[in-house]
């Protein structure tokens, strides 16, 4: 009755205000998407009380002159589908907001989304294949006072589920282009500053004599430069003292408040089909939430498993490969403080990857007619070089130097065009993977692997993509061997085959090296999109962007259905 409720008056405000304004027509729209799945088996949690699963979104906007007023309901029924959230449970109106926008200011009230600087202390945001929404219920400002300037500030408190975190956020954002006030003529440069603070009350019954403060400060500068065919962008971020969590126990402590700091340098050249960036980062106690003390979940589980409450994005800096073999063992990026154990006690990490591309010219001897793509690409992660003791909790870094390595990703792609029909594409990517690290396990990992793929055009709208790829690992579940088929009638009509086998798997029972088969196809017509697969899900990391929930295996049919109008 609540959410209809919403909606009928939703639905009266956008015919009441047309009704008032007949010079000026306002304009609806919005679309809607849904992901739905029928489990015919669940590989590991055989007594799941729920065999089907969805996850629904509408989203209305009505735009009129300087106005849009919008909402999104949300329905998750009979569950969210595996390992979503918890939070996302049953059906309301999950977000919605006002905006007034003028030439040069722009008011939000009501639910956003919003990012300062590259995100690291402050990324609200949504994706809804990973179950993510961070959004801000509060208000939001943007003024641009002249071409040059532009000034940001907000006040809200964090979606988590259909509610709010206790914890209040509040900040602002200026960033200036100074390229005039200096007379560049060829170059370009900009900076630009945040602050972001959280404020949440210390409960002292759940932690006596805090040594920090209520508020907990984030401070971020960054600034860029372009000369010519160079570029360079420089961003160092700090976050003031504050309790320390104890992922195992989901508490948290005054065993060591330490403050947090990041610095991220990225520097490239692009010329004459040559293309080099370079990105390093050092992340240290970066971790930064909402609300102090996670949600317990389960056995072993809190919300931050499913990046719940979490204000900023420290993004994965390596590449990210379109090789399903290649995305098995997934980087992410270990931002924050976590003592596991006597032997494995993090700090944050240092790292960073550089991109070379080059690109044969066309009617050359490596070119040949239509040219050829070479992508080199390195990535390299770390742990801080330090002391660290378990008992008591402390932990002291040095700026420079490596400690344990997490990860690295040496990987070079060959792209080439043989016909105006055909093209082709050829990976290998060596990688090593400290999953004890990383994540929880006993042995770390060393792969190989070898991808290839095919595309043929039969005319502009039909076409066959074939993929084949093999995965050499010396651990865990070993070899794999996987490969697909596309084939694409038209421009609204596809069906694909999709085939992963796990034949090197010595852990498992004979059972766990089956195929992991999937069959399906898809319609497109416009702003409308279908499509419908069977198949078996492999466990573990399923990733996007460096962002990874973990799903179990299973089998089942699904549904996807999104249009917009």
């Amino acid at each position: 009755m609540r959410l209809l409720t919403y909606v009928l008056a939703f639905s009266f405000s956008f015919l009441f205000v047309n009704g008032q304004d007949k010079k000026n027509k306002g304009r609806f729209f919005g679309g809607f998407e849904t992901n739905a799945q029928r489990y015919l088996k669940f590989e590991n949690n055989e007594n799941s009380p729920e065999y089907f699963r969805s996850n629904n979104y509408l989203q209305l906007n009505y735009e009129i002159n300087k106005w849009t007023f919008g909402m999104q309901v949300e329905s998750y029924e009979k569950q969210a589908l595996l390992n979503y959230y918890p939070g996302f449970d049953g059906t309301n109106v999950a977000t919605y907001f006002a905006k007034y926008k003028a030439k040069k200011f722009e008011a939000t009230a009501g639910y956003f989304y919003e990012q300062y600087g590259s995100g690291m202390i402050l990324r609200a945001w949504e994706d809804r294949s990973l179950g993510i929404n961070t959004a801000l219920r509060g208000g939001k400002i943007f003024y641009k006072p002249t071409k040059d300037i532009k000034f940001k500030a907000f006040y809200g408190q964090q979606r988590t589920g259909f509610k709010v975190s206790e914890g209040q956020l509040y900040g602002f954002d200026i960033e200036a282009n100074l390229s005039d006030l200096f007379s560049f003529q060829e170059s370009d440069l900009e900076i630009g500053f945040s602050n972001v603070n959280r404020y949440e009350k210390i409960d002292e019954a759940l932690i006596a004599n805090p040594s920090f403060s209520p508020t907990t400060n984030a401070l971020s500068f960054r600034t860029s430069f372009t000369q010519g065919i160079f570029y360079s962008a420089l961003e160092a971020n700090y976050k003031s003292k504050d309790a320390t969590l104890n992922r195992i126990t989901n508490a948290i402590s005054n065993d060591f408040i330490n403050d947090g700091n990041a610095i991220q340098l990225n520097l490239g050249v692009a010329k004459d089909g040559l293309g080099i960036d370079l990105t390093l980062r050092r992340t240290e106690n970066m971790l930064f939430t909402s609300e102090r003390i996670p949600e317990a979940i389960g056995l072993n589980q809190s919300s931050l498993d499913y990046f719940d409450k979490v204000i900023n994005f420290t993004p994965a800096l390596t590449k990210q490969h379109h090789s399903n073999l290649a995305n098995i063992y997934v980087y992410q990026a270990q931002a924050g403080v976590e003592f596991k154990s006597n032997e494995i006690m993090k700090s944050g990490e240092t790292g960073g990857q550089i991109d070379v591309v080059y690109e044969f010219a066309k009617d050359t001897k490596l070119g040949g007619k239509y040219g050829t793509k070479v992508a080199l690409n390195y990535a390299s992660w770390y742990n801080l070089p330090g002391t660290y003791r378990a008992v008591p909790a402390k932990y002291e870094t040095n700026f420079f130097g490596v400690g344990e390595k997490y990860f690295s990703d040496l990987n070079l792609e060959v792209k080439k065009q043989f016909s105006e029909n055909t093209r082709a594409s050829f990976l290998y990517v060596n990688q090593y993977y400290n999953k004890p690290w990383v994540e929880d396990a006993s042995h770390d990992v060393n792969t190989h692997i070898f991808y290839s793929e095919l595309i043929y055009n039969f005319t502009k709208s039909r076409s066959i993509r074939i993929d084949a790829e093999h995965m050499w690992a010396d651990a865990d579940f070993k070899n794999w061997i996987g490969g697909s088929l596309e084939y694409n009638f038209n421009e609204k009509f596809s069906l694909y085959t999709l085939d992963l086998v796990n034949y090197g798997n010595t852990k498992d029972s004979e059972e766990k090296k089956k195929h992991y088969l999937t069959v399906g196809g898809a319609y497109r017509k416009g702003a409308t999109r279908i499509a419908l697969g069977y198949g078996r899900q492999r466990g573990g990391l399923v990733c996007v962007g460096g962002v990874c929930r973990f799903v179990p295996e299973s089998t089942g049919i699904s549904l996807s259905f999104n249009t917009a109008f």
